[in-house]
């Protein structure tokens, strides 16, 4: 067929609904502007309150390297992990650590001043910058050979009813937080078009099948399995959004801190399903800069799922002397790392549409956390673990800095998108440029 200039073409030709858009985003024989090219993917997976570092690091440094048990999960993917130990974020001024460790987290800069009260330090405002995932979105978004539908999209798992700099790690700008969508049903409503009765499901392919004929007519046959595939995927999901619901709605409320979602008990279900949405949308070109953020910085989950009733940020602030909360919250970053390893599986197991390899040929995955450990809420040896092969970075080795500033990473991460910053965040913490030693 003879390819069109713009999708807005395509659609006005053929006389498609704008409920189609999703469906054909993606479809290589259709030639849209942005396909040759090979895409680079950026997802950064956020969860709270530090590690414990002697079940975390690896001791070895190099290739040849043992994972621990925190990061066991990963173990049929090692060759393709990077583990990044003595990165530290050291932006300091307003705010308690926990805030300056998730709102400079992707920031890199300080917090305004304001009237948030934290813990033992003084307040603090929003930040005062925005965050890489943002800077890249907006990088990628001013090229039409990158440009997708939504630039970046932003998942989260049972968030509180509230917005402070302990629930924020996306920013568009200065004073501007964007908060993390941890409803699975909005998630497929904003992909798929709103719904006005959330009670009442009506499918979404209902209303496109005769476009999605149309579109069957002038595409190529691998396409059409492609689209056979999504259409698939997106009657799979309605039917288990419709089940969950349910199950949201009936189930009793957990004992959780004030203003958290009654929705604690269903985290691991919750997960799985954000983490197929995330794929999809990678898979359909909707984004190509995406974070999921479980929780909050100070999150108080309650893995009963795991046998542990107490919440995870007071087990945090247990001494290294109980051994019983350490391996207590080893086995909850060890459960983080499964569902790491799942959203891992998955790419790995997707084939690139209308390109060479799977999607992990193609995105990099950032796991990072607030805080180093959690009981001295320092800001030294954040968690940085990279898996998969998007940025270009080698792969399958475990490194480590003395204390360097996290911004030289945030650095390294957007030129390896092609973007070459010459500092940011804080330009004081950028001196050096791009951490070395990644490629």
């Amino acid at each position: 067929m003879t390819a069109r200039k713009t999708r807005r073409d395509f659609i006005r030709d053929l006389g498609l609904t704008a409920a189609a858009t999703p469906f054909i985003w993606n479809l290589p024989s259709l030639g849209f502007g942005n396909q040759p090219a090979r895409k680079q993917r950026l997802v950064i997976m956020f969860s709270p309150n530090g590690v414990v570092p002697w079940n975390f690091w690896p001791d070895e440094q190099g290739e040849q390297f043992t994972l621990k048990e925190s990061l066991k999960p990963l173990a049929p993917f090692q060759d393709r992990l990077l583990t990044l130990h003595g990165l530290s974020n050291r932006v300091r001024g307003d705010g308690d650590n926990h805030m300056r460790g998730m709102s400079c987290l992707l920031t890199g800069i300080e917090l305004f001043p304001g009237n948030i009260q934290g813990g033992s330090h003084t307040p603090a405002g929003w930040a005062s910058g925005l965050s890489i995932d943002q800077e890249l979105r907006n990088f990628l978004q001013s090229r039409p050979e990158t440009r997708t539908r939504f630039g970046s999209l932003e998942f989260g798992l049972t968030i509180p009813n509230r917005a402070d700099p302990w629930t924020r790690m996306v920013y568009a700008g200065p004073n501007r937080p964007i908060p993390p969508v941890d409803d699975p049903y909005q998630m497929f409503a904003r992909l798929y078009g709103s719904v006005q009765d959330q009670e009442k499901l009506a499918s979404v392919l209902d209303d496109v099948q005769a476009d999605l004929q149309k579109v069957r007519s002038v595409i190529s046959p691998d396409d059409q399995v492609l689209l056979d595939e999504h259409e698939s995927f997106v009657r799979n999901m309605e039917q288990q959004l419709r089940e969950t619901r349910t199950q949201i709605d009936e189930s009793s409320a957990p004992e959780l801190e004030p203003g958290v979602r009654n929705i604690n008990d269903n985290l691991p279900k919750l997960s799985r399903m954000q983490i197929e949405l995330l794929v999809n949308s990678l898979r359909s070109d909707m984004t190509r800069v995406a974070t999921l953020q479980y929780t909050n910085s100070v999150g108080q989950a309650r893995m009963r799922w795991l046998d542990i009733e107490e919440g995870h940020h007071d087990l945090s602030h247990e001494p290294d002397s109980n051994t019983e909360a350490q391996d207590k919250l080893t086995r909850i970053n060890h459960w983080y790392c499964e569902e790491l390893a799942y959203l891992v599986q998955r790419l790995q197991e997707t084939p690139e549409p209308g390109g060479e390899g799977t999607l992990l040929d193609n995105t990099t995955i950032v796991w990072t956390n607030e805080l180093g450990k959690g009981n001295s809420h320092t800001l030294n040896d954040i968690p940085f673990v990279l898996i998969g092969n998007g940025l270009n970075f080698r792969m399958g080795r475990a490194m480590r800095f003395d204390r360097e500033p996290h911004n030289r990473l945030l650095m390294a991460l957007a030129h390896a998108m092609g973007h070459e910053i010459d500092t940011f965040g804080k330009p004081e913490l950028c001196s050096g440029g791009p951490l070395t030693g990644l490629t």
